[in-house]
């Protein structure tokens, strides 16, 4: 077992270094947020969609060179059946539980579990990969930050069980990724690629013991 996991770490770093990357000019923006060269201090705060005083790996960060390539998203490495909370408050807009398949193959797109909860401003946020039958929440469900809302796994386009977070808004028609920053043990960060990230335990967290 370890040395298959091993050998799948290896394939995967292969993967990220190997392939071009995004020319969209929100990539050069995210960079320089993470790199502090640029400075935000208006944009929502998210809390890091999982159990307090747990810490997650990114294992792909905001236009990675494997999937990510024209997505300002974010893969947080989890075993199945881990614990997935709410990144935000809203209210859920859609819920799929019932895809039981996975791999690295865009045939199993269709499969991957998800929920895509719409938050006071109009925005959304899209949590995916979830486990068959993992989801613990309806749509219409009003969702409070830090609320639990299913299980990761490893359900459609995925090399590895993780959970897959990414929020967009819409104009005009149109849909635009917005890159998000988060409160960690550390401070406020916008997250980067193979760092580990621990959400601070608060008193204002919400606890659902389902």
């Amino acid at each position: 077992m370890q040395l298959r996991n091993s050998l799948c770490w290896s394939v995967l770093c292969f993967f990220l270094h190997s392939c071009a990357v995004s020319k969209s000019p929100l990539r050069t923006q995210v960079k320089q947020l993470q790199k502090g060269i640029i400075k935000d201090d208006s944009s929502y705060v998210y809390a890091l969609p999982y159990d307090e005083g747990k810490t997650f790996r990114v294992i792909q960060g905001y236009f990675s060179r494997f999937t990510h390539k024209e997505r300002a998203a974010l893969d947080f490495n989890m075993k199945k059946g881990t614990r997935v909370t709410a990144a935000r408050e809203g209210v859920v807009v859609r819920v799929k539980e019932d895809g039981y398949k996975g791999g690295l193959h865009k045939k199993y797109r269709s499969h991957g579990n998800n929920i895509v909860i719409q938050h006071p401003d109009g925005s959304r946020a899209g949590y995916w990969h979830f486990q068959h039958n993992g989801v613990v929440v309806n749509v219409g469900d009003t969702i409070k930050k830090g609320q639990l809302i299913g299980y990761s796994g490893k359900t459609g386009y995925a090399f590895v069980p993780h959970l897959h977070f990414l929020v967009w808004k819409t104009e005009k028609g149109n849909w635009q990724q917005i890159a998000t920053r988060f409160q960690t043990s550390k401070g406020i960060r916008y997250l980067r690629s193979w760092k580990r990230y621990k959400r601070e335990r608060t008193s204002l967290a919400v606890h659902n013991q389902q």
